[in-house]
């Protein structure tokens, strides 16, 4: 794993969860019309494709790796972060209430944590 890269997409989820938390607690759904709803978007965005980087990165680390490593859990935690994410993005758009953001919101909460343990995963 590239560990700037980690990093990186670990401030971009936190920062982007409380930006979506923010938009809960102000009764705003995430509707694409207002440029605070865009800009979240843009950087859920920017986010996937951070995570498709450190997705295929990995997959190509992990076949050339000669070391011990528990490679179905550390894929699986790539895989997951990878679908989650536009799941949760979707799902948020969907649904035209407060709760939406608040969906985002922990999808985009998880991320971060997700990307520790599979930091943890390759480094073990």
């Amino acid at each position: 794993m590239i560990q700037a890269l980690t990093t990186a997409l670990s401030v971009l989820a936190l920062v982007a969860a409380l930006w979506s938390l923010v938009l809960a607690v102000a009764d705003k759904p995430i509707t694409l019309a207002t440029k605070a709803t865009l800009g979240l978007a843009g950087a859920v965005v920017l986010l996937e494709l951070g995570l498709l980087a450190q997705l295929a990165v990995g997959v190509v680390r992990v076949v050339g790796a000669d070391r011990e490593l528990d490679t179905p859990t550390f894929i699986g935690y790539l895989l997951t972060m990878v679908v989650l994410l536009p799941v949760g993005a979707f799902w948020s758009l969907a649904d035209r209430s407060r709760w939406g953001a608040g969906v985002l919101a922990v999808v985009l909460f998880s991320v971060p944590a997700m990307i520790l343990r599979a930091s943890q995963v390759w480094a073990a």
